[in-house]
């Protein structure tokens, strides 16, 4: 049984410069089963991340990689896009940074899309207050527009790549924090609507729905992005950045489905997975799972 009407397309995007595992995820969730169930398969975009050093006027690292990387991907996923009609992409991370090359690529043909942001954290500090400069700490913040000019309006596009209104933020964490990252959830701008933690694990299949509902004005379409590290580290330890307080994978897969399921969908995004954490594969595994649970299903003819 295979996923109807989607297309693997690989962004290995390591932001921190240092070759960490996040950019062998699109390799180990093919290798896990994610190539069974979506047999096309565009490949890996030629992204190069591999600049450590921070910029001395923003505090962001690698930054003139990190704008050619943005470029780069946004130039592959428009070239896969185009010999595949009608299908969407499931976009495999590398880290949230991938996102600073889909939003500029869904743009370049839509003057409005939606962000339904799917994490444990806001990603949404600065070069100066982020403790280690990697876009990923930052890029819910670069893409509504806060931010160096640089990567708040990449490959060619204009700021902001989505309008705060147009982003629901789901499953970060709002509970026993600590004092940087109680900020950092102070930070974000009223605008962008949020659903917590506690609340998709008190009802995540409900926060589903209220998410989509809030979006389903966005005539332009929706992009939904998921960063493993959402889940708790209970059921995923194998990210960067785990964050107590998450929902278990099942009530992952009831909190995406009915935005999988939205007739404005326009692809979804995987990241920060980390197979150097997951020896054995077991968490590349759960993850292939929960994607098989909610992919529509091509069912092969009779005697196939």
């Amino acid at each position: 049984m295979t996923a109807r009407g989607w297309y693997l397309a690989g962004a290995p995007w390591d932001c921190s410069g240092l070759g960490r595992g996040e950019r062998l995820a699109p390799g180990a969730l093919r290798a896990a089963g994610l190539s069974d169930l979506v047999p096309d398969d565009a490949g890996d975009a030629p992204i190069v991340v591999d600049d450590d050093r921070r910029d001395d006027a923003t505090g962001v690292r690698g930054l003139e990689q990190t704008a050619r990387a943005a470029r780069v991907l946004a130039d592959w996923l428009d070239a896969a896009a185009r010999r595949r009609p009608g299908r969407r992409p499931l976009v495999l991370g590398g880290d949230c940074s991938l996102l600073l090359g889909v939003l500029p690529w869904l743009r370049r043909s839509r003057d409005r899309v939606g962000l339904w942001f799917v994490d444990g954290h806001p990603d949404y500090l600065d070069g100066p207050s982020s403790p280690t400069g990697e876009t990923a700490d930052m890029d819910l913040a670069l893409l509504t527009g806060s931010g160096p000019e640089r990567l708040t309006a990449p490959a060619g596009s204009t700021a902001p790549l989505v309008a705060p209104a147009d982003v629901v933020l789901v499953g970060h964490r709002t509970r026993d924090l600590d004092p940087e990252a109680a900020a950092e959830v102070a930070r974000l701008p009223d605008s962008i609507r949020r659903i917590d933690a506690p609340a998709v694990v008190d009802a995540p299949r409900r926060c589903g729905e209220r998410a989509a509902a809030l979006l389903a004005g966005v005539d332009g379409g929706v992009w939904l992005h998921v960063d493993c590290d959402v889940l708790d580290p209970g059921a995923m330890p194998a990210v960067s950045y785990p964050e107590p307080g998450g929902p278990t994978a099942g009530q992952v897969a009831d909190l995406l489905a009915p935005l999988v399921a939205a007739p404005r969908l326009l692809g979804m995004s995987i990241a920060d997975f980390r197979p150097d954490l997951d020896p054995d594969g077991t968490h590349a595994a759960t993850l292939v799972e929960l994607l098989r649970r909610l992919l529509p299903a091509a069912h092969s003819p009779r005697g196939e």
